[in-house]
């Protein structure tokens, strides 16, 4: 048999050719094909060298893997029935299949894919999870050097290469300065930091007992406190870097503060002092500050701070920021009248916007009834601020909304993707961030960075994505990774999508070391 000429894009081959002769045939060509029969004949088809358009990927389409029948373009390829025996078809330049889009998981190493699927497995196991949270609550709240894992060097070792390194930046300044480079190496675009350390509060005074009659007259242990608290949090703005975030508990700085907010009051001279330093370094720096919302109890005390504080600092750029509880019935008035300051006093209003954190201690009456109905108020509110399109009050109307900054902090992906696709096409609030905690919903976020860097162009607005974690050692960190075990927990389905992605993708990593993935 005569020698065939190198194969061109949707050849027909006569199926007496053998299958081995056609893809050494293929294979000479330079070029990858698929052999396909049909009747007497083998297809081959060969893709164009050059492809002008790919299919677009977006965070409606949810698999770690591309889909195998979107890896080939058969336009441009004639019906098989269509072409005569031997007949050569030229395929239109740019009709053919363009380079595969890396999976949005393959952005991650091996190791922290690998501890994500560990983690994701024992939150999600009715099995594994009791008995875990059981020695993690032991872990936080001993007072046994033995149990203590900054006087512990084995267990101290044992956390600090999984459930220390899933979610928290590092112990000291070089190693938190590595961690953020690394996030931002991956395409994140920063971080959210936070610091560790809670003021371990006396049993019995979180806050229930009256003010003292003269505030100003601040003891030393709350003195103390204070300083401790505001230290640490300085700190943690100077490890931040322009751009970044920090996040801030009031209720860290110790039993005074508790007792501020509890009332209503304004914060002692000394604890003034400390969030103006705070702010003045932040804003100095380029540093944005989160003020964490906390149970229903201080939110009102919280709320009232954090407007006098944004009225302050926030009047060219966003320093300061406030966080909404979409499962509070309360929440879309409580920000309609921030909203209505923001505008009557001309200041930036920063909005990080969250689902709820205090199921478990805020009064059952003030929250929706159904998780449909925090959803439905979660969506409702960040739509509303993107549009700038507040239906009701005063703020409705041409030029009556205010300057607003916007963090959207969900693990939710049906909430990232309604906000990402408002952000890219109705959104007239261009100042916006999205934000999960590190080492969970990683599918998620990295698929926003996989957006950014694959299909987002200069048209359009990147979805700016964030990584929130924390800071210390590693003992004071233990009360923050038993929440994230308790918030694994009670987000079954999520925790379970985040293990099935996790799993997918080293299933991927594996099939790619024998060529096929």
């Amino acid at each position: 048999m005569a020698s065939l000429p190198r194969p061109l894009p949707g050849m027909l081959l006569p199926w007496s050719m053998s299958k081995r002769r056609a893809i050494a045939t293929i294979n000479s060509s330079g070029q990858a094909g698929f052999l396909v029969r049909c009747g007497r004949h083998n297809i081959i088809l060969i893709p164009s060298r050059e492809s002008s358009s790919t299919s677009t990927r977006s965070l409606h389409y949810s698999s770690t893997q591309s889909s195998p029948s979107s890896n080939l373009t058969l336009s441009g390829v004639p019906s098989p029935s269509l072409l005569p025996n031997h007949q050569h078809h030229h395929q239109p330049q740019g009709a053919g299949m363009g380079p595969p889009k890396p999976a949005p998981l393959s952005v991650l190493p091996l190791v922290t894919v690998l501890r994500s699927w560990m983690t994701a497995t024992i939150s999600s196991s009715p099995f594994l999870l009791p008995p875990s949270l059981a020695i993690m609550s032991m872990l936080a709240h001993t007072t046994n050097p033995v149990l203590n894992p900054d006087s512990n060097p084995l267990l101290r070792a044992l956390l600090k290469k999984t459930f220390y390194a899933q979610f928290c930046a590092g112990e000291q300044p070089a190693e938190v300065a590595r961690t953020i480079k690394g996030l931002k190496d991956v395409g994140f675009e920063g971080v959210i930091l936070g610091y560790a350390k809670e003021v371990v509060t006396p049993h019995g005074q979180e806050g229930t007992g009256s003010l003292p009659k003269h505030v100003a007259e601040e003891t030393k242990v709350d003195m103390e406190e204070i300083d401790s608290w505001a230290q640490g949090t300085l700190m943690t703005v100077l490890l931040a870097n322009r751009g970044d975030y920090v996040a801030l508990k009031f209720t860290g700085a110790g039993v005074l503060a508790l007792q501020c907010l509890r009332q209503g009051a304004d914060p002692s001279p000394q604890l003034k002092k400390a969030i103006e330093s705070i702010c003045v370094l932040a804003q100095s720096r380029g540093v944005r500050l989160l003020f964490d919302a906390e149970q229903a109890a201080v939110q009102g005390g919280i709320d009232k701070w954090t407007v006098e504080f944004m009225e302050r600092y926030n009047r060219t750029q966003p320093v300061v920021y406030g966080t909404y509880q979409a499962y509070l019935k309360s929440t879309p008035e409580t920000l309609s009248q921030h909203l209505q300051e923001a505008k009557k006093k001309g200041f930036v209003l920063g909005v990080k916007l969250v689902r709820g954190a205090y199921l478990g201690s805020d009064p059952r009456q003030l929250i929706h009834g159904t998780k449909e109905d925090t959803d439905k108020a979660y969506d409702g509110i960040a739509e509303a601020l993107l549009k700038r399109d507040w239906q009701v009050g005063p703020l409705k109307g041409e030029g009556q909304f205010p300057d607003v900054s916007m963090v959207v902090a969900t693990h939710n992906r049906d909430s990232v993707v309604r906000a990402k696709r408002i952000l890219q096409h109705e959104s007239k609030t261009n100042d916006v961030a999205f934000a999960q905690l590190q080492g969970m919903a990683d599918e998620v976020s990295c698929e926003l960075v996989a957006f950014n860097q694959q299909e987002a162009t200069e048209k359009q607005e990147k979805a700016k994505t964030y990584k929130y974690l924390v800071w210390g050692s590693t003992g004071e960190c233990m009360k923050y990774l038993l929440r994230r075990a308790y918030e694994n927990r009670d987000a079954v389905q999520r925790t379970v999508g985040s293990r099935d992605a996790m799993r997918a993708e080293v299933l991927r990593r594996l099939k790619s070391l024998f060529g096929l993935a």
